[in-house]
């Protein structure tokens, strides 16, 4: 055993059951922070797709029109906005058949929006388990390649008549990287799982706030038709 401590040294010098733990920790970690940036981007727009469609939608503006713009081919919608298009669009389409109550057609549209909004929460939970799995096991992964790092250097250390603190130190080191490692990969895990998932809630939260109030905007509506039909009757 050399007395170089310098990480690199000390990861090159590491036994193949210790290497091969560092090596799943950094794949571990290089995925998590893809997931962390894409996500963040993605949580990022969300919110502003929600807060923008907010203002467009409680300022008055026609439905038709609105849904008209959202629904055009070329308008990427998302989040909020998928939720109104397809709840306004069953709306419309419900209301159209003959013979339809106006408590039926407003439930049909509401069933069309808590479908496409389990879809967009989908859409936003993707790839935090992998966040969670990793903030969790990552830290058991390394301390495994630190314990076994160290037993390999206690039986290296059994067949020599002396035993010093120079001898065991290069081996203990080479081990702890891995612990090193295995909370370098866990704590921007957790703490990014952590993040999202609050992100997720607060967007949900405000999805259902959202489809409420919409719910009461198509009841009014479809009690006017009605009370126009059958006043043109």
């Amino acid at each position: 055993m050399t007395n170089d401590l310098s990480i690199v040294h000390l990861i090159t010098q590491a036994g193949p059951i210790v290497k091969l733990v560092m090596l799943m920790l950094v794949v571990a970690s290089v995925i998590s922070w893809t997931f962390i940036f894409a996500k963040y981007k993605e949580f990022q727009s969300a919110f502003k797709v929600t807060n923008t469609f907010e203002k467009r939608f409680w300022s008055g503006i026609d439905l038709n029109e609105l849904s008209r713009q959202i629904g055009s081919a070329h308008y990427s919608r998302c989040g909020m906005e998928s939720i109104f298009h397809m709840g306004f669009q069953e709306y419309k389409r419900l209301k159209e058949q003959s013979g339809m109550e106006p408590m039926h057609v407003v439930e049909g549209a509401r069933r069309a929006m808590q479908a496409q909004y389990t879809r967009e929460m989908d859409v936003l939970d993707n790839h935090l388990p992998f966040l969670a799995t990793v903030g969790s096991t990552s830290p058991y992964v390394g301390l495994f390649g630190t314990v076994w790092g160290i037993m390999s250097s206690f039986q290296a250390l059994g067949n020599m008549k002396q035993a010093t603190l120079a001898l065991v130190a290069p081996g203990i080191s080479e081990a702890l990287v891995a612990t090193a490692m295995g909370l370098f990969a866990a704590i921007p895990a957790v703490v990014a799982y952590n993040r999202f998932s609050n992100n997720a809630d607060r967007l949900a939260t405000r999805y259902e706030t959202f489809m409420d109030d919409f719910t009461t905007v198509l009841q009014r509506q479809a009690h006017v038709s009605m009370n126009e039909k059958s006043s043109g009757s």
